[in-house]
């Protein structure tokens, strides 16, 4: 089965994505992730990417991120499914990704929407702590490293991201709001998407998600 994870800002959707691939044995793509990777190397693509998002801190245009995409899964056996987290953004990119998957004869079966409140988000995200070497994530809530602010894996001082202080974090879930409310009732309408409460245990969440997908 070929799933898309969406969901506001802090709301776990990582966290029950590693729990889904780990489970279910799904391929795992995740753009931010795969184009942080990409902007280090020193390709002709590479280097597109790092201008994109480093340079002038601005979205992937939707042709190379199906171009990325579209490489990454030719690598990958997708036998037991597919797992997509952060991909589409909007109804533009949603409906271009009806076609590339149709060329390919894939369909998305589920779309998982985990939603948290605006205040929830938040809390969330201004707790959050990074390993800028090896980009680790922590918190102050539920996750808090061994030793004060030091990475439990390579031991290197963790910092907040600029993006993860609150002013910052209210611009991005404005931007959220206003790309994927859309996308949700796409989705609806293609009777595909499925509403999680978030602000619930991880192990909760993740039984629900598995019960109503047939999947426990």
């Amino acid at each position: 089965m070929n799933f898309i994870l969406i969901g506001p800002q802090g709301s776990g959707k990582g966290t029950q994505a590693e729990l889904l691939v780990k489970k279910l044995g799904l391929t795992y793509f995740s753009p931010g992730e795969v184009f942080r990777e990409m902007a280090k190397q020193n390709t002709p693509l590479g280097r597109r990417i790092d201008e994109f998002i480093n340079k002038r801190g601005v979205l992937v245009p939707d042709d190379i991120m199906l171009e990325v995409l579209g490489d990454f899964f030719a690598k990958k056996d997708l036998a037991k499914g597919i797992l997509i987290d952060g991909f589409p953004r909007n109804v533009v990119q949603a409906k271009l990704f009806d076609k590339w998957l149709a060329s390919r004869k894939l369909e998305i079966d589920k779309v998982i929407f985990i939603n948290i409140s605006r205040r929830e988000s938040i809390r969330r995200l201004s707790s959050r702590l990074i390993c800028p070497k090896c980009e680790a994530v922590f918190n102050t809530l539920t996750k808090l490293p061994k030793k004060d602010k030091i990475c439990d894996v390579c031991h290197t001082e963790l910092i907040q991201r600029v993006d993860d202080r609150p002013a910052a974090i209210a611009k991005r879930l404005a931007v959220f709001q206003k790309e994927t409310a859309p996308l949700i009732d796409f989705y609806e309408r293609k009777g595909v998407l499925e509403k999680f409460n978030g602000e619930r245990p991880i192990e909760a969440i993740f039984a629900d998600i598995l019960a109503r997908l047939g999947l426990d």
